[in-house]
């Protein structure tokens, strides 16, 4: 199902534009714009910056680096006996019962590959 487009309201200063970029609403926007551009090889450099323009190349590495450090909130059903195991090890070792899991899942899938 195509997504419908996100309007970008009108500010009233670059201050208040700049903030809602920061929002995670501005961030997935400015994403979108990229990854758009980037597939369609439209990616231009802001008239204002003086700066020599990006390889395709180097920017999809870069954006691959950024999608292993980015994070996405998901649901997942789990039994209750691993939730719960999960929880001791946490405990024990004195971290959060959702970094074990993400470090458990992190662990089996290097292993599967």
């Amino acid at each position: 199902m195509p997504r419908k487009p996100t309007s970008v309201s009108k500010f009233k200063s670059e201050a208040e534009e700049a903030d809602w970029y920061t929002t995670p609403k501005g961030r997935a926007q400015t994403q979108r714009e990229f990854a758009r551009a980037l597939r369609a090889g439209t990616l231009e450099r802001s008239p204002r910056l003086n700066l020599a323009r990006t390889d395709p190349k180097l920017l999809e590495r870069l954006m691959e680096q950024a999608k292993q450090n980015a994070t996405r909130a998901i649901s997942l059903r789990i039994p209750i006996a691993d939730l719960e195991r999960a929880k001791q090890i946490a405990e024990k070792s004195g971290v959060g019962y959702q970094a074990v899991l993400k470090r458990a899942i992190r662990d089996g899938l290097k292993k599967a590959g």
